[in-house]
């Protein structure tokens, strides 16, 4: 199969851009930045481009879109430009070029409104209550992706719950920064559920994803290990992997919502690239509950995990010990 894949030069685009090559198929790439060592062609640019996404999508036989802007502040244009048309530029030029499938990744806070989700499945995307510039803005592109699956080109939104492994530089990669930096704190008792999924296990849902789009149809799936966990033992686990102690900080939930409002507003003024202590968003993802009934996405992807959260976390540590 002629796949192309965007954002490949992610943790999870990294991982399925090389399972599909080293399965036989013929893969090529839409990134900003060139990989250098990857062995398959390259199409740089912006998805917000559209001549550049319409010369790399010619002659694909599927698509997995990936590229997104993933930061915790920033203007909403920037959002918008990738999550949004970005996301508009790549679905229309599948569709013109015949592509015969479609798997747009998302996330599950297209649905989180900050309530706990507690066994819930793939609920429908809402930009008006999903909370933050990136949730709203994936919402919106999930949106605009289903909203052009056929049966010509089905379309699968894909959304995986916190991916991390060796490598992650978003839910691994803060964590530690914050916690060598000693600025790590735990929001509420640290007892919520939530879900996590590791990164191999994620990128072989996507390819299953992939694999199953004509089968599936044009929705949405939550894809996790199936593991929830209080949070602060993924936390401790986390930092236990990269030799350092557990946060001895906690933050009452509303005093960190509430805070992280306002370090909001501070960091849109100031702007920069730097990651903010606390967000609203984030104090939300860490003091409530969110896990996931994968019944239905096990069913559908004829997939199981095959990497648990203890030998994954054993593997976390393996690699810190190894860098």
């Amino acid at each position: 199969m002629r796949v192309l894949v965007t954002g490949a030069t992610s943790l999870l685009g990294r991982h399925v851009a090389r399972r599909l090559v080293d399965r036989g198929d013929t893969v090529s790439m839409l990134q900003r930045t060139s990989r250098g060592d990857s062995g398959v062609n390259e199409h740089l640019g912006d998805v917000a481009d559209r001549s550049t996404v319409n010369r790399a999508v010619e002659g694909a036989e599927a698509v997995i879109h990936l590229a997104a802007h993933v930061a915790a502040t920033g203007p909403w244009s920037r959002y918008a430009a990738t999550n949004i048309e970005g996301t508009r530029n790549v679905i229309d030029a599948a569709a013109k070029a015949g592509v015969g499938r479609f798997v747009h990744v998302s996330s599950p806070s297209v649905a989180h409104g900050g309530e706990s989700l507690v066994g819930v499945g793939a609920e429908p995307a809402d930009p008006q209550n999903a909370h933050g510039p990136y949730a709203r803005s994936k919402a919106m592109g999930e949106m605009v992706a289903l909203d052009a699956g056929s049966p010509a080109m089905p379309v699968v939104a894909f959304r995986p719950h916190l991916v991390w492994g060796p490598g992650d530089t978003q839910l691994v990669g803060r964590i530690v920064d914050r916690a060598r930096a000693g600025r790590l704190a735990i929001v509420g008792t640290g007892a919520s559920l939530i879900d996590t999924t590791y990164i191999d296990n994620a990128a072989d849902a996507l390819v299953a994803a992939l694999d199953h789009a004509p089968s599936i149809g044009t929705r949405a799936l939550v894809v996790t290990n199936g593991q929830p966990r209080p949070v602060r033992e993924i936390i401790n686990r986390i930092v236990a992997a990269a030799g350092l102690e557990p946060p001895r900080i906690a933050v009452p939930y509303r005093i960190a919502h509430a805070g992280g409002r306002v370090v909001e507003q501070i960091w849109d003024r100031r702007g920069g690239d730097d990651d903010p202590p606390m967000t609203s968003f984030l104090a939300e993802q860490l003091g409530t509950a969110h896990w996931f009934d994968q019944r239905e996405t096990r069913r559908l992807l004829e997939w199981e995990p095959k990497v648990s959260l203890d030998e994954g976390f054993r593997r976390l540590r393996t690699w810190f010990e190894s860098i």
